[in-house]
């Protein structure tokens, strides 16, 4: 329910900020400000996360992300909302992520066993894929339908829904309780990292997957408007198509089981990611587009899943939060990088060029993974 509300409201904020702004640079910025928070906070939510009851940290986090919601949904039903306004809460908004984030991530391993926990992480990505196609559509109609206010007080309404289930939540996890301080605390996540061979390759492929792979997501209405002439609703097929896929991909990865080599199961779907955002960025034509959007989203979960499975499979309990915070990082860290650079590249050499030119550069990237660096190769 609350990732079909955090869709709802990411549809009307995107097409928002490219109406009063008419401005591609805005629209990266805004995701920017959304996701830097993620660099500059989310190593010390990581320490936090370790230190205290995670329950308590995510339901401060719902709390704020809420609060933003109504206050956007409050300045649009009076009409006095301006593009700072947008910007400053989307910044807000990322901190309280920030904390939230890696105490989210830790919980998974204390809620399934060992052996179940790649399935886990697929299932969890099935339900924010699934949101995906549901919440684009419905944010779309609601945005046309009832206005742009409705879908941020929807989403608003909808994190009711994670504060009950976590506050029916009862998880096995005692923080510790040592005199460590915070930055001591994150030099020995650093230290566990740099011992754990592969864990850095996996970083770094997170983190390039983000930066290179979410700007095809965040630059869909410039397609949708400059490319294929449409409005929101072309905007929500395009979305719609990337969230089906991204389900496909969450699917493939569950039903697979206990694979073997996801190492090189998560490169070939890099590289595959790469060939189909190239794709993308070449077609004129939307039913075509919207085929090579569903193998790029399927192609981009997939390949998180499985990185995320190595990272968790790796990680011991006592380190889960420092350790996940430093994935946090690269793995939300990506995407304000990739969505500020490919914003101001795309006004010089276009959306489709800029996209596919991110695309070969995934496919360099798992190419180089899988033939040279095989560290990654090898799990």
């Amino acid at each position: 329910m609350s990732s079909i509300g955090t869709w709802m409201q990411i549809v009307a904020q995107s097409w928002l900020v490219l109406e009063i702004s008419k401005s591609p640079f805005l629209l990266g910025l805004d995701t920017f400000l959304a996701q830097i928070p993620i660099l500059l906070f989310s190593l010390f939510g990581g320490v936090v996360a370790d230190r205290m009851d995670r329950r308590r940290l995510l339901l401060a986090s719902q709390y704020v992300q809420m609060t933003c919601a109504f206050i956007l949904a409050f300045l649009l039903y009076k009409h006095a909302v301006q593009i700072w306004h947008i910007l400053l809460l989307s910044f807000v908004t990322g901190s309280a992520q920030s904390f939230g984030g890696p105490a989210y991530q830790a919980l998974v391993p204390s809620l399934v066993k060992k052996e179940d926990l790649p399935n886990a992480i697929a299932l969890n990505s099935i339900q924010f894929n699934l949101a995906r196609v549901i919440g684009p559509v419905l944010g779309g109609l609601a945005f046309e339908k009832l206005g742009p206010a409705w879908c941020f007080g929807l989403n608003g309404i909808s994190f009711i829904a994670v504060i009950i289930s976590l506050l029916l939540l009862r998880i096995d996890f005692t923080p510790s309780r040592t005199g460590v301080s915070m930055l001591n605390s994150m030099r020995e996540g650093f230290q566990f990292i740099k011992g754990q061979g592969a864990m850095s390759g996996l970083i770094i492929l997170a983190f390039c997957m983000t930066g290179l792979g979410i700007p095809l997501i965040t630059f869909l209405p410039v397609f949708a408007k400059s490319i294929f002439q449409g409005g929101p609703e072309t905007y929500t097929w395009l979305l719609a198509a990337s969230g089906m896929g991204s389900v496909t991909g969450a699917l493939i990865v569950a039903a697979s089981g206990q694979i073997t080599n996801k190492g090189q199961v998560a490169l070939v779907m890099l590289i595959c990611l790469g060939l189909a955002m190239g794709a993308f960025s070449f077609s004129k034509a939307l039913p075509l587009s919207c085929v090579f959007l569903f193998i790029a989203g399927a192609a981009l979960i997939g390949g998180f899943a499985m990185i995320s499975s190595l990272v968790q499979l790796i990680t011991t309990d006592e380190m889960r939060g420092r350790v996940m915070s430093v994935y946090n990082v690269a793995f939300r860290g990506g995407m304000p990088i990739g969505s500020l650079i490919s914003g101001w590249l795309v006004p010089i050499y276009t959306a489709p060029q800029v996209i596919a030119a991110n695309g070969i550069l995934l496919v360099l990237l798992g190419s180089y993974f899988l033939l040279f660096q095989r560290k990654v190769a090898a799990l």
